[in-house]
């Protein structure tokens, strides 16, 4: 698997690592991410400013003054020439979602119908599936999650919606992703969280989840949502508590 380093502008280049959504690649990048923030938290690799993973590269942004490209990329090129690549912080998360009211699971029969099989094997199906978050962005927070269950892919809606509600849980292609605001978007809806994907009210954890991150859904009720919804508009969640705990 060959890698290509590339120009961004005059503060950071690229590190490719393919021209696919693959789960090899991600991981590759994901490695290299958090190789990097080692050797930072070492002392090591001055100048670098921070890195940004995607699904196929990742961004080193640097300053100028402190570093080049000429110079960063041999010790990038050394870490992964050597082996010396970590393994990526991640947590595995569960996120508790209502499918169960028509409000939340617009396109819910049209997957169905689309897809063979039942409304509520559509659920099952989602439930079952194990996601990766390959990146974040689009709008802040929201999360690119890969791995839904084959059965389930579709294209995205030919007529996207002008207006999708904040926190709609939804559906294309291999992935579903979360919106973190009211925005348009293309996605079939098939659910809603009342866990928002960025809340300023935490600070510097705003951000709910994170490239690495393993997310895996909880099915509950319209009841049990407005009840946690009410809670939110309270209080931030801490995402914490949505973090599986290893025995």
């Amino acid at each position: 698997m060959s890698t290509r380093f590339l120009d961004c502008g005059d503060t950071a280049f690229s590190v490719e690592f393919g021209s696919t959504i693959a789960p090899e690649i991600n991981a590759r990048v994901m490695a290299l991410h958090g190789a990097i923030a080692a050797e930072r938290e070492a002392g090591r690799l001055t100048g670098v400013v921070e890195t940004v993973p995607s699904m196929r590269a990742l961004l080193v942004i640097y300053d100028p003054m402190a570093a080049t490209r000429a110079a960063l990329q041999p010790a990038i090129e050394a870490l992964l020439a050597g082996g010396r690549v970590a393994e990526v912080r991640s947590r595995r998360l569960t996120l508790p979602c209502c499918y169960d009211d028509a409000e939340f699971a617009l396109d819910l029969d049209d997957v169905a119908e689309r897809t063979g099989v039942s409304p509520e094997e559509v659920i099952k199906l989602h439930l079952a599936s194990e996601f990766r978050v390959y990146v974040v962005g689009f709008m802040p927070g929201l999360p690119y999650l890969v791995g839904l269950a084959k059965k389930l892919h579709l294209p995205r809606r030919a007529s996207p919606r002008v207006r999708v509600p904040a926190q709609s849980v939804a559906i294309a292609t291999e992935m579903t992703v979360v919106y973190p605001f009211e925005s348009p978007g293309g996605w079939h809806l098939i659910g809603r969280t009342p866990v928002s994907m960025f809340d300023a009210r935490r600070g510097a954890e705003a951000t709910t989840l994170a490239p690495g991150d393993t997310v895996r859904f909880r099915r509950i009720s319209r009841a049990e949502y407005d009840s946690l919804a009410a809670e939110a508009e309270r209080t931030p969640f801490d995402v914490a508590r949505f973090v599986e705990v290893a025995p």
